[in-house]
């Protein structure tokens, strides 16, 4: 879809107003809207201005201008909007050159795959995300500094097996790590997931199954079909704004946090990965699992540089309270065929090439897609190039290996500062091609380490003061 196509669409759904969408650098959508009398094709050229000393991690105050230009091929109709309301997805460029803005994480995903063609290896990334999620009915939080707590609830969490907060208690709530594949009545969201079906359906983007999740409280996973890498990040923000919407609509509300409940299983991104080139795929072969040696040595790559992928994979904190022993998150670097308690799995497609692929496990639903694809790209890249072996494979059951057993297995980080570290110390893979700069890592890590990991590490928290008032 071209500028006036994606006019003539907005017009003939009968949009009143343009929004424009784009992704800040911690990976959340930020948007301003026009009416539609003012959208010409010269927006899609020349863009919008608007301040960028107000997103994170952005511009100063003093150099703040910047420009947004839209996408025409990303024109849908946004069903949240009581007035119609044509959206658009866009990149960032600097106003006086329309250069593309380096901290944009869009523009870190397009030269991604840039950056991949030039070397010749492949000219199609494709990834498939598997998000998760929770639905709760209410939730609440404070942070003052005299006081801090959380409350999430869910009707059909295990602690309200007892509860008359919702009326007559009617039974059925899902057990701790006892909510995979129940049906209703314990499925609880189950029509609110269908919706979430049906909404991403009507913007194009399909859906391949959904279901409840292990975890008691509502957790649930939407699986979208795979896509070319800056297409599936496109999607993925669509996937998050949607199921947020919805939930919305049903008095409910959705997290991506990895770990809001304790004691059950957390939220990841399952992410599958392969490359093709001239319409051919190039991860099936005749080594272990099937699968190629660039395969392999992709592999290799990314388990290379895991610990410094995580900064990226995994950037809260909350992601290593995700990334621990018992709950099915792999926190061990390895590589195995169909098991799920490696990080990496070769999943079992059977003999159609084209099905072939590698799934990296540690990821979480917090990562900025762009960011996150892009990294796990040239870490890929790196591996191939350098003919990275990843070692032998880990065929058992890793959560069930003894400490001695394990001592040769590297392990994920254990915070978002140490992936930090890990990031800081690692990173000349990612600057090829000019993909990432200095000046966008060193922000990152400035900004994650400032606004995330220092609060977190200096305020005290009811569990401390659990553990250690009457001292």
């Amino acid at each position: 879809m071209n500028a006036k196509e994606a006019i003539e669409f907005g017009k003939k759904n009968g949009a009143l107003m343009v929004d424009f969408k784009f992704t800040d650098l911690v990976g959340a959508w930020q948007h301003f809207t026009i009416p539609m009398s003012q959208l010409d094709e010269e927006v899609f050229e020349e863009g919008l201005n608007f301040d960028g000393s107000s997103i994170r991690g952005w511009k100063s105050i003093n150099d703040s201008d910047m420009t947004y230009i839209p996408n025409p091929a990303s024109a849908k109709m946004d069903r949240f909007n009581e007035v119609p309301t044509l959206s658009f997805i866009g990149s960032i460029f600097t106003p006086d050159t329309l250069q593309p803005y380096e901290r944009c994480p869009r523009q870190v995903a397009q030269a991604a795959i840039k950056y991949l063609q030039s070397t010749g290896i492949a000219d199609t990334a494709y990834f498939g995300p598997e998000a998760e999620f929770f639905i709760f009915d209410d939730v609440r939080y404070e942070d003052t500094p005299n006081a801090s707590f959380y409350t999430i609830d869910s009707e059909e969490a295990v602690w309200n097996s007892g509860s008359d907060h919702y009326g007559a208690n009617l039974g059925y709530q899902a057990r701790h790590k006892g909510g995979y594949f129940p049906v209703m009545p314990t499925d609880k969201t189950h029509d609110i997931r269908t919706e979430m079906c049906l909404e991403l359906d009507r913007v194009g983007i399909p859906v391949e199954r959904q279901h409840h999740e292990v975890a008691t409280a509502g957790q649930g996973e939407i699986d979208i079909r795979f896509d070319e890498l800056v297409e599936m990040a496109d999607n993925m923000m669509w996937f998050k704004y949607i199921i947020k919407n919805v939930a919305r609509r049903h008095e409910k509300t959705a997290t991506f946090m990895p770990k809001p409940v304790f004691s059950d299983n957390g939220s990841g991104m399952h992410t599958h990965m392969s490359l093709w080139k001239d319409g051919k795929p190039l991860f099936a072969g005749n080594e272990y699992a099937g699968l190629s040696e660039m395969a392999i040595h992709f592999i290799g790559g990314i388990l290379k540089h895991a610990p410094s992928l995580c900064a990226f994979t995994n950037p809260s904190t909350n992601s290593y309270k995700r990334l621990v022993p018992g709950f099915e998150a792999p926190t061990r670097l390895a590589y195995s065929y169909k098991n799920r308690s490696a990080s990496i799995r070769i999943p079992m497609t059977g003999a159609d090439p084209k099905k072939k692929r590698i799934e990296f496990r540690t990821p979480d639903p917090t990562a900025n897609p762009y960011i996150a694809f892009s990294a796990l790209l040239l870490a890929g890249i790196d591996g191939i190039e350098n003919k990275i072996h990843p070692g032998d494979p880990l065929e058992k059951d890793i959560y069930g290996l003894s400490a001695e057993e394990l001592k040769d297995v590297a392990e994920v980080p254990g915070t978002l500062g140490e992936a930090l570290t890990n990031l800081r110390n690692n990173h000349e893979f990612l600057l090829k091609g000019g993909v990432f700069t200095e000046d966008f890592i060193q922000n990152w890590c400035d900004y994650k380490y400032e606004n995330e990991v220092l609060p977190v590490i200096q305020r005290p928290t009811p569990q401390e003061f659990s553990l250690y008032f009457d001292i």
